[in-house]
């Protein structure tokens, strides 16, 4: 991308007022806490604005990089030299009213499970411990338990790159386990409504403690990670196991390169211990998927998204394909 002008910078900040930042260091807003600088990153309230900007950049046949609270995403170690647009914390409304919850796609998921306990509210109970923002969830159609949260959604805001808003029903979202029309269509979800069952509040607590009982007996929380690295294959599930069984069973639990670590906990999570560069994650990935694919005849698929300095986003399993 060329460098913007001050007048493009002012263009900007009208159509997203207190949200235009410039000169980000990645590092400090990743979940991994790996990444170079970006040059310029956009913070809207609304779906609005999202729609604003999109039109903006697409009037100017500018490709921005959306994301949200990074918990899926590996940064260039260069930066980003990309407009980049994030949907988080300025972005996250949330209007309960009985069974019906309205949410802007930046709430952050454990806020939102908790929200939702306290209005007796059930069915989502399984996102309690997902650390990213509602948005991603859907995309993905996340969860846990091999629960989706898709099953609990009626319409699904969006808003595609040329800037014109959407709204679908939850049949036309394309759900399926950790997919949906929006991994593939280009659109940004903004927004969602969602419905859920009346349960008492005691019996959500006491399920949401257990979940996170045993999140925090399974998973590395210290140490700075994306969550889960590869997607379950309900095919490989049956057969071989979960991914990180498939990880551990060949030795990689404690395997480092430079900063970044196979957790000695949980071989389905690669932890920055200090210091750690994507190029490091980049390698124990492609180590990890070629062993896995030798032994079982699987070949497994990073949840876990590389996003180029340039914007371009890619599934970090094929970053460094065939280069292990």
């Amino acid at each position: 991308m060329d460098r913007l002008s001050a007048t493009d910078l002012a263009e900007l900040s009208a159509l997203c007022p207190g949200g235009v930042a410039r000169d980000v260091d990645l590092s400090a807003i990743s979940q991994w806490r790996i990444g170079g600088r970006a040059d310029l990153v956009l913070r809207p309230e609304d779906t609005v604005q999202v729609a604003a900007l999109l039109r903006w950049f697409a009037d100017r046949s500018i490709h921005p990089v959306v994301i949200g609270l990074t918990s899926n995403l590996l940064f260039d170690d260069t930066g980003l030299r990309a407009p980049c647009i994030q949907i988080g914390t300025r972005m996250a409304q949330t209007r309960i009213e009985g069974a019906d919850v309205h949410a802007a796609a930046g709430v952050w998921v454990p806020g939102l499970a908790r929200r939702l306990m306290l209005a007796g509210l059930g069915g989502g109970e399984h996102i309690c411990g997902i650390p990213g923002t509602l948005g991603g969830l859907i995309c993905m159609n996340g969860g846990s338990q091999r629960k989706g949260i898709g099953s609990a959604v009626v319409t699904v805001d969006s808003v595609d790159l040329d800037g014109t808003i959407h709204q679908r029903r939850a049949d036309a979202c394309g759900f399926a386990y950790r997919r949906s029309v929006f991994q593939t269509n280009g659109e940004i979800i903004t927004a969602c409504h969602l419905r859920l069952a009346s349960r008492p509040r005691t019996e959500i607590r006491a399920e949401m403690r257990a979940i996170l009982a045993d999140r925090r007996h399974k998973f590395p929380r210290k140490e700075p990670n994306c969550g889960s690295v590869f997607k379950s294959n309900p095919a490989m599930y049956a057969e071989i196991g979960a991914p990180g069984a498939a990880i551990e069973s060949l030795g990689f639990k404690g395997q480092r390169i430079g900063g970044a670590l196979v957790s000695p906990r949980h071989a389905n999570f690669i932890v920055n211990t200090g210091g750690a560069r994507a190029q490091d994650v980049l390698t124990l990935i492609a180590r990890i998927v070629e062993a896995v694919e030798v032994a079982t005849g699987y070949r497994m698929e990073a949840e876990a998204i590389f996003v180029h300095a340039d914007g371009r986003l890619q599934p970090a399993d094929t970053v460094l394909e065939g280069s292990s």
